[in-house]
C-alpha cells in the first residue's frame, strides 16, 4: 500500500485505503478470512499438484528456471534490476548510474520480450488461395507465401476444437483452411462450406464499424487529403481569440450564457466566420449542404450522459472484446482507445482498429492524443467525415513519458495556449460533442484542474472527466475525491465525471455523493467487469469461478471473432486476454473477505481458493495465467514468452511512519563516511558498499523517496527521521547538511520514525 494512502480519508469516494478498524498491520492487506489464508510456498504447491493431473508448458512459458515461484512474473523482474517493491523506479533510474540495467518504467515493462503472432505461424499460406476468389497470386512471382495447400495442412498444428465462433455466427468463415477451427466448416474435398442464408443477413449489417478504407488510406499515406476548414480555422486561432462581437457563432460555441440561444447566433458575422473555406469548393457532382453548411453550435448534438456509468478509455486491455463484456454487464458509456493524431494522419492501420466500434455500443466515442493544434484539429476534421461516433475526447491525463515529453497529455495542462487552441480548433471541425480527460495537475501538490475548468467551458467543452490523481502522483495514493467534489463547484455549468478507486457500488455511491455528473471506471473494471451489475443492483455478487470462467471464454469468443481465428488471431486473442489476467488475478471473491467491499490497493495475501479453478485464478505467476489461457485457446507454441505491460502493482508494502518501531540490522560495519554536499552518484556508491547500516535521512519523502531504490541495491535501510527537518534533495547534489551513518551496534537509533530493512 501506498504510504500515502494514509494521508487520504477513509469516507473518500474513491475507495479507502483499509478498513478503519484494522490494525496496522492489517493495513494495505486484504482482509481475508483465516480459513482460507496460506503461505506462498502452500499456495503454488497446491496449484502444482493439481496441475500434474494436466501437464502445462511452465518451462516454455516466460517462467525460465523456476528459480521464484512466489513472486509474479513483473515484480520478479523488477527486484533483479535492483528496484524496491514500493513502486518508485523513475528517480533512481534517472540518476542512479549504479542501475544500469533498470528502465524508466514506471508501472510498464517496457524492455519485455515480445514475439509478433505473425512469427509462430512459420508456413503461411497465400490469400489469394484463402480467398477463393482470387483468381491469381497478387504478389505474383515476388510471393514469399505458401502456394502448396497439402504441404501447409501437413505442418498446419492440430485443430482447437470441433466449433468455428466465426462459422456458427456469421455463416462464413474468411479464414477457411487457416482457421484453427477449420473442421467446422471444411467439406470433404477441403472446400469452405458457407451458410448462404446467416451470410447475406449479416452482409448487409456488419458488426464492427469505422474500419478504415483502402482507398482513404491510399490518400492518408501520399497526403492527398486536403484539411480546408481546418487550415481556415487554424490561421483564425493563431491570430489570438477573434472578440465576441466580430464572431458570435465561436463566443456562442465557447459556452457563453446565451449558448442556447439560436438568435444571437443567427446574427450577421464577421469575414469568413461562418462562410466556405476562401478557396471555391470543388465537387464532382451536385453541390450539397454539407459542402458549405455548418452546424450553428446550437445544432450540434448533445450529449446527455448524466447518471450513467463510464468505462474509461483503457490503452491495451480497453479493447473492443472487452468492451463488449462491459456492455453485457450494464456499461453505459464506452470510449475506444487512446489514438495518437498523428499515427490516424499517417494512415497507420494498426493505429485505426483502435476505432472501431461494436453495434452493441450505443454511446461511443474515441479519444485522441497529440500535442499541437494543427494536427489535433486536422485528426478531428478527418474522425468528422469518415468515423460513427456520438463524442471525440482529447487526453489530457496520460502521464507516461513518452507522451508527456513531446508536450501530449498530462503536458497539456501546463501549456495553456496550445491547449486552448485545440479545443477550440478541434469543437469547431466536429459535428460531435468534444470532451476533455485530465488529472488534478502534474505535480503532486499542485493542483491545476480546478484553474482549467472555466476556461475549458468557454473554449467549448462540452464534458470533463477528471482522474483525481497527479502525473507525479500515478497510483502511489488514493483518488482525491475532496478536491473532484471541490472541482465540481468550480466547472459550474459543465458537466464533470470523476474518475479513481471505485471497485464496489459503495464506492459508487459515495462519488455521487460529492455532485458528479457521473462516473467514469477504469481499473475496477479490469479487477471485475461486473462491477457494472453490482452498483446498478447495489449488491456485492459473490461470482463463481465458473462464472468467471465463462467471461474469459466468451472473451475468447470475442476476440477470435475481432482479430480472426487463424493463428496469427488466436495467438493475439491469448496475448490480451494474458493481459487481462494480470489484472483479474487480483479480484477477491466476496465469499473470502472477512470486511466488505474490497479495496481497490488493498494487496491480496497468499490464500486458496474455495476450488482448484478460484485459486489459480488468484495466482500471480505468468505461468498459471498461461495456464488458464490453454483451457480455451489450446496449447502455446513452442518457446511461447509472455509479460504483462503493466506491473499491475498499484500498492506498497505497508509502513506506518508513526507507529513501527525501529529495527536494527544484523551484522556490524565499519562507520562510513559521508560528507555534506557530496553528489548525488557520488553518494550511490558509497552506499553501495554498506552493510548492516541505517541511513539517517534528516529530510522529508522526497529525499526518502529518492534514496529507497538505492538503499535497495546496497542492501541498506533508510530511516526516516522526521519530515520537519529540512534537507530536500535538489540540483546535482545533496544539500543537506545532516547526513551520517549511524552504528546500530553502538545502539544508536535513528530517532521516531521507521526503517526499511531489505
Amino acid at each position: 500500500m501506498a504510504e500515502g494512502a494514509l494521508e487520504a480519508p477513509a469516507e473518500n469516494g474513491g475507495g479507502g485505503g483499509g478498513d478503519s478498524g484494522a490494525s496496522a498491520s492489517e493495513r494495505g492487506v486484504a482482509p481475508i478470512k483465516p480459513q482460507y489464508l496460506t503461505t506462498k510456498e502452500q499456495f503454488h504447491k497446491f496449484l502444482e499438484a493439481k496441475g500434474q493431473e494436466k501437464p502445462c508448458q511452465e518451462t516454455e512459458t516466460g517462467d525460465p528456471g523456476d528459480n521464484d515461484v512466489a513472486e509474479p512474473e513483473a515484480k520478479r523482474i523488477r527486484l533483479e534490476d535492483g528496484q524496491t517493491q514500493d513502486g518508485q523506479t523513475d528517480r533512481a533510474a534517472e540518476h542512479g548510474e549504479p542501475l544500469p540495467a533498470q528502465k524508466r518504467a514506471r508501472g510498464q515493462n517496457k524492455g519485455r520480450p515480445h514475439m509478433k503472432p505473425t512469427h509462430y505461424d512459420q508456413n503461411r499460406l497465400c490469400p489469394s488461395l484463402i480467398q477463393e476468389s482470387a483468381a491469381k497470386c497478387f504478389f505474383g512471382d515476388r510471393c514469399r507465401f505458401l502456394h502448396d495447400v497439402g504441404h501447409y495442412l501437413e505442418t498446419k498444428p492440430a485443430d482447437l476444437g470441433p466449433r468455428c465462433v466465426l462459422f456458427e455466427t456469421f455463416g462464413r468463415c474468411p479464414y477457411g483452411v487457416t482457421c484453427r477451427f477449420a473442421r467446422a466448416h471444411l467439406g470433404p474435398e477441403g472446400q469452405n462450406l458457407v451458410q448462404e442464408e446467416l451470410a447475406a443477413r449479416w452482409a448487409q449489417r456488419p458488426p464492427v464499424r469505422n474500419g478504415l478504407d483502402k482507398a482513404l488510406q491510399q490518400q492518408l499515406r501520399k497526403r492527398k487529403i486536403r484539411f480546408e476548414r481546418s487550415e481556415q480555422i487554424l490561421r483564425q486561432l493563431s491570430q489570438g481569440p477573434p472578440p465576441a462581437a466580430a464572431v458570435p457563432e465561436v463566443t456562442a460555441a465557447e459556452g457563453a450564457p446565451g449558448q442556447n440561444s439560436c438568435e444571437a447566433q443567427e446574427a450577421p458575422a464577421g469575414p469568413g466566420a461562418d462562410t466556405p473555406p476562401r478557396s471555391p469548393v470543388r465537387t464532382c457532382g451536385p453541390l450539397t449542404d454539407e459542402d458549405v453548411v455548418r452546424l450553428r453550435p446550437c445544432e450540434k448534438k448533445r450529449l446527455d450522459i448524466g447518471g450513467k456509468l463510464y468505462l474509461a478509455p483503457l490503452t491495451t486491455c480497453g479493447n473492443l472484446p472487452f468492451r463488449r463484456i462491459c456492455k453485457r454487464f450494464g456499461a453505459d458509456v464506452t470510449c475506444g482507445e487512446m489514438a495518437v493524431c498523428t499515427n490516424l494522419l499517417q494512415g497507420q492501420t494498426s493505429e485505426w482498429a483502435l476505432l472501431k466500434r461494436h453495434q452493441c455500443e450505443d454511446i461511443f466515442g474515441v479519444q485522441l492524443e497529440g500535442a499541437f493544434p494543427d494536427t489535433m484539429t486536422k485528426c478531428a476534421e478527418l474522425l468528422n467525415r469518415t468515423v460513427e461516433v456520438d463524442f471525440v475526447d482529447i487526453n489530457v491525463g496520460c502521464p507516461i513519458d513518452l507522451v508527456y515529453k513531446k508536450g501530449g497529455g498530462c503536458a497539456l495542462m501546463n501549456r495553456s495556449a496550445k491547449f486552448q487552441q485545440i479545443v477550440r480548433g478541434m469543437n469547431q471541425v466536429l459535428d460531435v460533442p468534444l470532451t476533455v480527460k485530465i488529472r488534478t495537475g502534474v505535480q503532486e501538490r499542485v493542483n491545476l484542474a480546478h484553474r482549467l475548468l472555466p476556461e475549458l467551458w468557454d473554449w467549448g467543452a462540452a464534458l470533463v472527466t477528471l482522474h483525481g490523481r497527479s502525473r507525479e502522483q500515478r497510483y502511489t495514493k488514493l483518488a482525491d475525491w475532496q478536491y473532484i467534489a471541490q472541482c465540481v463547484k468550480a466547472a459550474g455549468p459543465m458537466p464533470l465525471f470523476g474518475n479513481g478507486d471505485i471497485l464496489s457500488y459503495e464506492d459508487a455511491n459515495c462519488a455521487m455523493q460529492t455532485g458528479v455528473a457521473g462516473i467514469m471506471i477504469a481499473r475496477g473494471a479490469l479487477l471485475k467487469p461486473w462491477l457494472f451489475t453490482e452498483i446498478k443492483e447495489q449488491r456485492h455478487w459473490d461470482i463463481s469461478s465458473s462464472e468467471r470462467l465463462d467471461i474469459l471464454r466468451d472473451f475468447t469468443n470475442y476476440g477470435l471473432e475481432h482479430w480472426g481465428s487463424d493463428t496469427q488471431g488466436v495467438e493475439r486473442t491469448r496475448r490480451f486476454l494474458l493481459e487481462w489476467l494480470s489484472f483479474l488475478c487480483r479480484y477477491v471473491p466476496v465469499g473470502l473477505l472477512e470486511r466488505l467491499p474490497q479495496r481497490i490497493n488493498a494487496r491480496p495475501p497468499y490464500y486458496l481458493g474455495r476450488d482448484h479453478l478460484e485459486t489459480l485464478m488468484a495466482s500471480q505467476k505468468a505461468a498459471d495465467w498461461i495456464r488458464i489461457s490453454e483451457m480455451l485457446l489450446g496449447p502455446v507454441p513452442p518457446n511461447f514468452v509472455f509479460l504483462p505491460k503493466h506491473k499491475a502493482n498499484a500498492y506498497k508494502p505497508f509502513c506506518d511512519t508513526k507507529a513501527a518501531p525501529f529495527r536494527p540490522l544484523p551484522g556490524a560495519c565499519p562507520p562510513l563516511a559521508v560528507s555534506p554536499g557530496c553528489s548525488f552518484l557520488s553518494f550511490c556508491s558509497r552506499i553501495r558498499q554498506a552493510r548492516g547500516w541505517v541511513l539517517q535521512v534528516p529530510g522529508g519523502g522526497r529525499v526518502l523517496t529518492r534514496m529507497k531504490a538505492v538503499g535497495c541495491v546496497g542492501r541498506a535501510a533508510l530511516a526516516h527521521v522526521g519530515a520537519d527537518q529540512g534537507g530536500l534533495l535538489g540540483g546535482g547534489g545533496l544539500e543537506a547538511a545532516s547526513w551520517a551513518l549511524l552504528e546500530e551496534a553502538e545502539g544508536r537509533g535513528p530517532g521516531p520514525g521507521f526503517a526499511c530493512p531489505w
